[in-house]
């Protein structure tokens, strides 16, 4: 997601925004496939260990990626909130669990900043911009990054 300050500033994103502990993240629409209820999700041996295991959606294997140790956040317990986002990422289909989602907001471009040069809690590589909203601020997400290219291949593996 580029930031620049021209004419196109004033277009409105779509994204999905969701909960993770007391942060609220967004990523755009158009990467989410589908959003679903936490379903039986069988371990992989060796996998890495933001790797939850994989699930069969619909016939198709989907690696699940627990985002709370993806980004390096404690551990909690699923729960009736609990969702997993299905996002095709490099042509690949992966799951992210996630607290909660919130909803699916539209915003200008125009309240979106460059994320400050520290950002508490989180890994700031994968932070692609904060967005001001009135009663608070979503942070970004740079899809691409949350998994290096050996990443990825591992979670085609599955």
């Amino acid at each position: 997601m580029e930031l620049n300050n021209n004419k196109e500033n004033s277009e409105l994103l779509q994204l999905v925004s969701f909960k993770i502990g007391n942060e609220e993240f967004g990523v755009d629409i158009l990467k989410v496939q589908e959003i679903n209820k936490l379903v039986q999700i069988t371990q992989v041996p060796s996998a890495p260990e933001f790797v939850d295991g994989v699930v069969n959606l619909r016939g198709r294997i989907i690696p699940i990626i627990d985002m709370r140790t993806r980004l390096q956040l404690p551990k909690k317990e699923h729960d009736k909130n609990t969702r997993i986002i299905i996002i095709e990422l490099n042509n690949n289909t992966i799951g992210f669990i996630v607290d909660a989602v919130s909803e699916v907001l539209r915003i200008s471009r125009d309240i979106i900043e460059e994320p400050p040069a520290i950002s508490k809690g989180i890994n700031a590589e994968y932070i692609t911009a904060v967005a001001k909203l009135e009663d608070r601020l979503l942070i970004l997400l740079d899809l691409e990054r949350l998994l290096t290219v050996e990443e990825e291949t591992l979670a085609e593996v599955f």
